[in-house]
């Protein structure tokens, strides 16, 4: 009986994981780099920035939750879904409304769906305390 040597695999995995791993993080490093939803009904994926209260330092005044693209979202009741959530979750964000009759350059009140793709925990909120055209 002729004796196999797992040194071969060995040596050609250890050569191979580096790149692997650059494979990986690349791959990350587009799935974060997805467009932010700008019309109804667009998704992308995204991750947990931090997870904050509406207003600092008051703990019990709303969620706030901001995410690693830039998007943000709050809300002036506690929401469950956001409060399980921790930095660094993957999340899917949908745009579902867009305000209108906004002056120009006033962008604030998009409604985005948000889904925690750990928890699959779900919550609908504005990007902004106020929609355009508000305080």
């Amino acid at each position: 009986m002729t004796a196999i040597s797992v040194r071969p695999v060995r040596t050609a995995l250890a050569r191979a994981l580096p790149g692997l791993f650059a494979a990986a993080v690349a791959v990350s490093a587009a799935a974060a780099a997805e467009p932010v939803p700008n019309k109804p009904g667009d998704c992308t994926l995204t991750s947990v920035k931090r997870i904050e209260s509406r207003l600092e330092g008051m703990p019990d005044s709303g969620s706030a939750i901001a995410y690693t693209d830039g998007l943000y979202q709050v809300s002036y009741e506690m929401d469950a879904g956001v409060s399980s959530s921790r930095p660094g979750d993957r999340v899917r964000i949908c745009l579902v409304e867009l305000p209108h009759d906004c002056p120009p350059g006033d962008t604030r009140g998009k409604i985005y769906k948000a889904t925690n793709l750990r928890t699959h925990r779900s919550w609908t909120m504005p990007d902004s305390e106020h929609s355009c055209g508000g305080a």
